[in-house]
């Protein structure tokens, strides 16, 4: 069935205030400027657009010159490539010359800039990224771009081999926009393209590649085209690893992170944490995400079930939040398997606010005889042990027995 398109979309995002102050600006006799890329398919769809390009046949300095003319602030951006940025009140505006290509090794493009408009949507990717959209209101589409998104179709731009080649990052490019708007199968000779240009991906810089494929798992429609991509070696030459499709499809459902659909997908102990470390170039935070869900898993995988007890211990060993998505992870798996009394725990501690808290400090020790020092360290390890194991009890009581324990642990008794 075709999708219908929103036509006016278009009409709205022309008339949003900082792209008529730039089209204004730009668009005046002897030169052209449009809205250009996914700005124009996003208003098709009805989709806001969170990021507005635009492509003109004007030069970057003139594009500079007449921007600040008119009061707009220009930041030449990329000028080499001809690209400057306007900040307007919808936030900045790209701004493109119009470029065709020269050379390009799969990675960087030498161009030179040009005035043809068609000639500058056939070195875009995919059709539906090249329809561009002037001032007047007109739609313009040189290859085939409106009704493949009409049909849920993603497409390269002529021979799918040959746009690969121009730049490799194409290859997950290509399942990304297919996650989020194709509605059919993958096209057989795009598919065909990318698994042939594989080893191509080696010549990406790790950064590129985490940006794209991070933004795949986040699409809702990512695992589908992640279980294509296992099914093809592609997702192994990305992660260096298998894929567990089946908790990666989970995370999704459960509305987590990107980082944690890596996690569900590539991390199954903390070796796995350190590969994609080095693989993406992560950073640390996202790297801490990655381990502390490791240790998380190793913790849960090491119960038959999790009770109120075990929820409970759980949650204060490796954090409420962390446990509760990795239990989503987990769901349907033969173990652990969560008790009734289990899920009312988790829900009890997020009403509550967070993880049951340890009830005896330092202090606490000091006070009761137990000279500052090693000793203190070592009895409070015995003693959140035992707190441990009998499920984080609170109260007068636990903390008595606690404190027992502690001094017992260094012969203070």
């Amino acid at each position: 069935m075709k999708r219908v398109l929103n036509s006016g979309g278009l009409v709205a995002l022309l008339d949003r205030p900082g792209v008529c102050r730039a089209l204004a600006a730009l668009d005046e006799a002897g030169a052209e400027t449009r809205l250009v890329g996914g700005c124009v398919r996003d208003a098709l769809l009805g989709i806001g657009a969170a990021d507005i390009d635009l492509t003109t046949t004007l030069r970057p300095e003139i594009v500079m010159a007449r921007a600040r003319a008119a009061g707009l602030k220009a930041v030449p951006t990329g000028i080499e490539h001809g690209t400057v940025t306007l900040i307007t009140e919808d936030g900045p505006l790209e701004v493109t010359t119009l470029r065709e290509d020269v050379e390009t090794d799969g990675r960087h493009a030498v161009v030179r800039f040009g005035s043809d408009f068609a000639r500058d949507a056939e070195r875009r990717d995919f059709t539906i990224n090249a329809l561009s959209l002037g001032r007047d209101g007109r739609l313009h589409d040189t290859v085939g771009g409106l009704a493949d998104l009409e049909d849920g179709r993603v497409r390269f731009i002529g021979d799918p081999a040959t746009r690969i080649r121009e730049d490799a990052l194409r290859i997950l490019r290509f399942f990304r926009f297919h996650a989020r708007f194709g509605s059919e199968a993958p096209e057989a000779a795009a598919l065909t393209a990318c698994v042939a240009a594989r080893d191509s991906l080696r010549r990406l810089s790790r950064e590129r590649i985490r940006d794209e494929f991070l933004k795949l798992l986040a699409s809702t429609g990512g695992p589908p085209l992640i279980s294509i991509l296992s099914g093809t070696g592609l997702l192994q030459r990305i992660t260096g690893g298998v894929g567990e499709l089946g908790r990666l499809k989970r995370a999704a459902e459960a509305g987590l992170s990107p980082v944690m659909r890596l996690a569900a997908l590539a991390v199954g102990a903390r070796h796995d944490a350190d590969r994609l470390r080095e693989r993406f170039r992560l950073s640390n935070p996202e790297h801490g995400q990655l381990t502390a869900y490791a240790a998380a898993l190793a913790g849960l995988h090491g119960r038959t079930w999790v009770d109120a007890a075990a929820a409970r211990a759980c949650a204060a060993e490796h954090g409420l939040s962390l446990v509760t998505e990795t239990l989503a992870v987990l769901a349907g798996e033969p173990r652990p398997d969560v008790t009734d009394a289990g899920r009312q725990a988790l829900t009890a501690l997020r009403e509550e606010g967070g993880p049951p808290a340890f009830p005896i400090a330092g202090a606490d020790l000091v006070a009761a005889g137990i000279s500052p020092g090693p000793a203190i360290g070592r009895a409070l390890a015995a003693a959140r042990r035992l707190w441990l194991e009998r499920g984080c009890p609170s109260g007068a009581d636990a903390r008595a027995a606690l404190m027992e324990a502690a001094l017992a642990s260094v012969h203070v008794l």
